[in-house]
């Protein structure tokens, strides 16, 4: 049984947090943290950008400690990139005025690019081979429950996902064969009007 490693993660301020509410920034650190390390032109390509606006946003993220220039990669003309944490941690439950705004945000430009990644996974699901189909799962459950045991269970779940994480792989290192980036997305929350 392997050892399970740590998981760098960063829990930014509010002024880091704002930066990061740019949905392309949001998907840049994203692509950089599930590829491995990548340079402004290469991200420009992906991205369907220019490089000089792909260059302004990188600058940000760097200036904020969520990516570095990855030293020990290419050329003064060619700066390497790479992410600095694998996860980025946003506590709104205590927060309030700008820390709270800021948070939401960052939420609202997550929540987008989890949408898109989860219309792609519909989409590319014939595509699967069928060990991977039934490894995925599209469920939702609703259930009436009081905050204290709402929140227990989000934590259970949380520790659940938190141990699977440390116990793979690294992700933007080359993977095994067979083994691929796998997402699960944990959207937990009390029931709004499910008419309007």
């Amino acid at each position: 049984m392997t050892t399970p490693r740590s998981i760098s993660r960063i829990v930014p301020d509010t002024e880091a947090l704002k930066a990061l509410t740019h949905p392309v920034r949001v998907r840049m650190l994203g692509l950089l943290r599930m590829e491995g390390p990548a340079t402004a032109t290469a991200l420009a390509a992906r991205l369907g950008l220019n490089s000089g606006d792909t260059s302004y946003h990188l600058r940000q993220l760097a200036r904020h400690g969520f990516i570095e220039e990855d030293e020990g990669r290419g050329t003064r003309r060619d700066r390497w990139w790479k992410a600095r944490h694998e996860t980025t941690s946003v506590d709104t439950a205590h927060a309030q005025g700008a820390a709270l705004e800021a948070g939401l945000a960052f939420t609202q430009a997550a929540l987008s690019g989890q949408v898109a990644q989860m219309q792609r996974a519909v989409e590319g699901y014939s595509q699967l081979s069928p060990d991977w189909r039934a490894a995925s799962d599209m469920s939702d459950f609703t259930m009436p429950l009081t905050a204290d045991a709402a929140r227990a269970l989000t934590e259970r779940i949380g520790a659940l996902l938190w141990e699977a994480m440390a116990a793979a792989p690294k992700l933007g290192d080359p993977l095994p064969e067979g083994v691929r980036p796998f997402t699960v997305m944990l959207h937990s929350f009390p029931m709004q009007d499910p008419s309007k």
